[in-house]
């Protein structure tokens, strides 16, 4: 799909939902990229394929307060709006939804949405409540945006896995299109957070997609997902000075146990450096084949 030539940024809901509705656009797709802002090549990624399959690319960059938790600083979450704005342009935006929060939430409500067992692991352990406020927002753009597709990395195994199951078990029209996660040359993968690692740390932090990969390989062996995970910890913490928080195989998106009908499997971990903390993830096929080792 061509990329329009100029992008508008709106910032109310009103102005935007005339923009995009429905019998104005004249049956043109819509692809839609939602941010927190300060934008890297991963977010560029998910602007590229939205591009590819639809007619009319939306990002919205909205720091959404309802997904900080206790402890966790809102305030200092970092915002550069003319430097993103550039880069959306540049990557082939067509209208960057940029509300102020009294816009997105004008009123205090008592609704809340709870994604059940799934929040419950691996990030969202240390987190509670934290994706009941990625839900909330989410819910009010795709019924801002209303788009036929929306577009999420994969580096968040968890929170795509919780949307995916939203959006399937609310029948929300839009649907969710996975991007794979997007790595620097030696592994590691692309993350703002990457910044605060030290020198030394940046050198042995690609050991974690190294550690992944290799549990990937072991599982197609024949090796047991519990040794997988063992595998995994022994590589993060002899080549690392992190200190792991976890290294899980799950079902995916299920996020459980039950591996039997299980289609794909994850293995997710997370490790504390000194300022900052790295998360990744590898999905597999749950069919041990020649093809996959």
């Amino acid at each position: 799909m061509n990329a329009s030539a100029t992008m508008q940024i709106v910032r109310s809901i009103a102005e935007l939902q005339n923009i995009l509705n429905p019998r104005k656009r004249g049956g043109r797709t819509i692809g839609f990229v939602p941010t927190m802002g300060f934008l890297h090549e991963g977010h560029l990624e998910l602007v590229k394929q939205a591009r590819r399959d639809h007619d009319l690319v939306v990002m919205s960059i909205f720091v959404n307060p309802a997904q900080f938790g206790p402890g966790e600083d809102y305030e200092a979450y970092p915002r550069d709006e003319q430097r993103d704005a550039e880069l959306a342009s540049a990557a082939g935006v067509d209208y960057l939804f940029v509300p102020a929060v009294n816009e997105m939430y004008p009123r205090t409500s008592s609704i809340r949405i709870l994604p059940g067992e799934q929040a419950a692991r691996l990030c969202g352990a240390s987190r509670p409540g934290h994706f009941d406020g990625v839900l909330k927002v989410l819910l009010k753009l795709f019924n801002i945006v209303d788009p036929d597709e929306s577009y999420f990395g994969m580096k968040d195994a968890q929170q795509l896995a919780i949307i995916e199951t939203f959006v399937r078990d609310f029948n929300l029209r839009t649907s969710i299109c996975r991007v794979p996660t997007v790595r620097e040359e030696d592994g590691l993968a692309k993350s703002s957070r990457n910044v605060r690692l030290e020198p030394q740390e940046r050198d042995q932090a690609p050991a974690i997609y190294r550690a992944l990969c290799m549990g990937k390989r072991s599982y197609y062996e024949g090796v047991s997902l519990k040794e997988v995970e063992k595998i995994v910890s022994n590589v993060i913490e002899n080549e690392t000075s992190g200190t792991i928080d976890y290294v899980k195989a799950l079902a995916y998106p299920s996020l459980d146990e039950s591996f039997g009908e299980a289609e794909e499997i994850i293995i997710a971990t997370a490790v504390k450096f000194t300022s900052t903390r790295l998360i990744d993830n590898i999905i597999m096929s749950s069919i041990k084949d020649e093809k996959n080792v």
